[in-house]
């Protein structure tokens, strides 16, 4: 007969369509993702990760009454028998699961440097130890009772279950976050006591509404405290539907300090926040001054958090102050909640609150069923142990003729009809036990290997007694298993039982039992604009040719020596205050706004303005000026064109700048000053000047504008407005004010060509 491997066609490759191929290899690694990996299982609330590691320190007798082991031998052996995972991944997770700032309630006990709220790593595994918690140990109750089932490991030498027992809803007591293949999960802790608290109402009342049960649990109960400042509303709705996000804000306090000045004390950080990163953050608002009303951050944490948050001035009011830090930091975030989990371990689902407490419900009844019908094995094995052994007592004298005389004492045991004969007289003894009716009277293997192996300290009277009391406890308890096992209504009052003795241990009169995270309303608090926050003081903006600026305290003279960078100059000399913003109009046509409290101080150089704001590196600035609301601005370019704006209407509010002068093909911005008067006058780079009336031109918020002057070669020099009653002024050569009041050689339409410049006037073609 020829071999299978010598016929070509079953050497050759498996052909498939590539499409196929892939989607069926890639939708294997997706369930593999979604059951394996990211989503919880709704009856215990773990992923296989975590249930491999509580069952490793199970194995290594890691109670929570006894010694600690080395992590690395922890995350060692649940690598090497469960979790073929890289070990660093199995540590992190078992970390975690000790952190108190992460876990509302750990399971695992760490012993050393397992991280901190700062955001800093857990020391590695070879440092630290561990051992289970009493909330993990009461996951694992009933395990060596046949509770759950259990599957081989992943190579088939050990076996590892499948779900844990769990005495308590864990999904929801610590929460659970993850994203697998399409979709994710992201469910928030909450209080083991008010957790019972519903269960106890929905076993009472199965078909209770999703509103009702939030009598029992109003919301998230978050290890690191904080506020819950979400409306009841909204969190009816997102636990109705399973979909929704809670507002969860740091816990403050105002610490008056005396004399007027106070100070605000955070004590809880919301869930999740790393303190490190809030309080940088937090200081880099004061630094760019986006929160002028903010002076200082303190961390003065030692085991307990306290972040010292020091107002500007006395006179701030803290909840205006609390609200600007809670729309500009951490200190106020937004908790996703996605209940996403596996029904039955294998099936995700979106699921309500009642779903997943009804999902625990019903493991708890399955596994309430599974170790009865266990003890109820274990009973009746007893019993017949019990029933050979009060036979062998009552026919002790035979038994030990046969023990000490026959060949096969076991054989002949089990071959002895014990209902007849061989017993001793009901006035030898102080009771009459039972013996096996005719046809009956044989005993089984258990009974003989049992009585084989009793001890001769047994062959006591006492004994006998001890036997028969043990029997008829027994059998009371048989009966009352056998009366939970047909009773539904016996079940569920069982699982009360064990749900209130789960109260007793985690509850809020249990250390650490109480709710930490508060719910409130957030007060509504009245948007305060920048400037009113900012105490007003003048100061003096000073810009350098190179574009280096600066605010200096005070307002300085024009006519003060500053210093400069080498080869730099002074350009931009402004009185100015506090609460003010300066406007930085570019060549390229765009305005910039600089409020005054972002600028640096004026005790360096200053800062090039580039940094603060996008301007191009070969793009020049035309004017720097103090913003007045209600003000008008002629803007102008090089080609002549130009029109009125309204200040108002140049604001910017990103560091791009407000594009409002279109330029293009070599022109640039030239001109913007502020209108007063009645006429504007021009002057090209010709030297010609004209004037015109300042009703011709009109006011736009962006655009080209219209022609301002024409020219035949060149473009504008400069433009400006003025009253014609009190004539025209500017600085001649000699640096004197110069005013021509007889302008009718000038006057003229507008985009007109205009004449000459009168005698006297500037050779750089500038009014000022």
């Amino acid at each position: 007969m020829a071999d299978a491997t010598d016929d070509p066609k079953m050497n050759a490759p498996l052909a498939e369509p590539l499409r196929r191929a892939i989607g069926e290899r890639y939708l294997t690694y997706a369930l593999s993702t979604i059951m394996d990996r990211a989503l919880p299982d709704a009856r215990d609330g773990l992923k296989p990760v975590h249930r491999r590691i509580l069952y490793a320190m199970r194995e290594l007798r890691l109670s929570s009454s006894g010694g600690f082991r080395k992590s690395a031998k922890i995350s060692g052996d649940v690598m090497g028998n469960y979790h073929p995972h890289g070990d660093a991944a199995i540590y992190d997770a078992m970390a975690r699961l000790a952190q108190e700032f992460n876990v509302r309630y750990p399971l695992v006990d760490g012993q050393g440097n397992f991280g901190n709220i700062d955001g800093d790593n857990p020391a590695a595994s070879r440092y630290t130890e561990a051992r289970l918690t009493a909330a993990a140990e009461a996951l694992m109750e009933g395990l060596a009772e046949n509770a759950v089932d259990f599957r081989p490991n992943y190579d088939g030498t050990l076996e590892e279950p499948v779900v844990l027992p769990a005495a308590f809803p864990n999904l929801l007591a610590n929460g659970s976050s993850g994203i697998a293949v399409g979709m994710a999960t992201n469910i928030p802790p909450h209080n083991i006591d008010e957790l019972v608290g519903a269960c106890l109402h929905l076993i009472k009342t199965p078909d209770a509404r999703d509103d009702t049960l939030l009598n029992y649990i109003p919301g998230p109960d978050f290890p690191t405290g904080g506020v819950i400042v979400e409306p009841p509303e909204n969190i009816a709705q997102a636990y109705r539907t399973g979909r929704g996000s809670f507002r969860l804000r740091a816990y403050w306090q105002v610490e008056d300090l005396g004399r007027g000045t106070w100070q605000v004390v955070v004590t809880e950080t919301p869930y999740q926040v790393q303190k490190s990163k809030l309080i940088e953050r937090i200081a880099d608002l004061i630094q760019t001054k986006k929160i002028p009303i903010l002076a200082d951050v303190r961390d003065e944490s030692a085991e307990d958090i306290r972040l010292i948050l020091e107002p500007r001035s006395k006179n701030v009011d803290p909840e205006v102050l609390m609200n600007t830090l809670f729309r500009n930091s951490d200190l106020e975030v937004r908790f996703s909640l996605n209940m996403n989990v596996l029904i039955d371990g294998r099936t995700p689902k979106v699921c309500s609150l009642k779903e997943v407490l009804r999902a625990f419900l019903d493991h708890r009844r399955e596994v309430l069923l599974r170790r009865s019908q266990h003890r109820l094995e274990k009973i009746d094995h007893r019993l017949e142990v019990l029933e050979g052994l009060l036979i062998a007592f009552l026919n002790l004298d035979r038994v030990i003729d046969i023990i000490r005389y026959d060949d096969d004492p076991k054989a002949a045991l089990m071959a002895e009809d014990w209902s007849k004969g061989h017993v001793r007289a009901a006035s030898e003894r102080d009771y009459v036990s039972p013996l096996p009716a005719e046809g009956e009277g044989q005993l089984t293997e258990v009974q003989v290997e049992a009585i084989l192996n009793m001890r001769l300290r047994s062959l006591r009277r006492l004994e006998e007694m001890e036997l028969t009391a043990e029997r008829d406890k027994l059998l009371e308890e048989r009966a009352a298993l056998e009366d939970l096992l047909e009773n539904e209504t016996v079940q569920w009052t069982r699982i009360s039982e064990e749900l209130r003795e789960v109260r007793e241990a985690f509850g809020r009169k249990a250390p650490g039992g109480a709710r930490r995270t508060r719910l409130a309303e957030a007060a509504e608090v009245e948007e305060v604009p920048l400037e009113a926050m900012i105490e007003r003081e003048p100061v003096t903006v000073v810009c350098s040719k190179m574009g280096w600026v600066r605010a200096m305290k005070g307002h300085i003279d024009p006519g003060t020596s500053l210093k400069f960078k080498d080869g730099d100059e002074g350009r931009y000399l402004l009185h100015a205050e506090t609460t003010d913003k300066v406007l930085l109009f570019g060549a390229n046509g765009r305005f910039y706004t600089l409020p005054v409290t972002q600028l640096p101080g004026g005790r360096g150089m200053g800062e090039p303005v580039r940094l603060m704001v996008d301007l191009p590196n070969d793009c020049d600035i035309v004017t720097l000026r103090v913003y007045r609301p209600g003000e008008k601005l002629l803007v102008a370019s090089s080609a002549g064109d130009g029109f009125l704006v309204a200040s108002d209407e140049v604001l910017a509010q990103t560091r791009a700048g407000k594009q409002v002068l279109n330029v293009r093909d070599g022109t640039v911005a030239r001109v913007c000053k502020p209108v007063s008067g009645d006429h504007v006058a021009c002057v090209g780079e010709n030297r010609k000047v004209l004037v015109f009336p300042l009703s011709e031109l009109p006011e736009m918020t962006r655009g080209k504008g219209v022609r301002l002057q024409k020219y035949k070669d060149g473009g504008l020099s400069d433009a400006a407005t003025f009253t014609l009653a009190d004539g025209l002024s500017w600085l001649d050569p000699a640096g004197r004010r110069r005013t021509e009041t007889d302008l009718a050689e000038w006057l003229g339409k507008r985009a007109g060509t205009g004449r000459m410049a009168p005698r006297g006037f500037p050779r750089d073609n500038r009014f000022t």
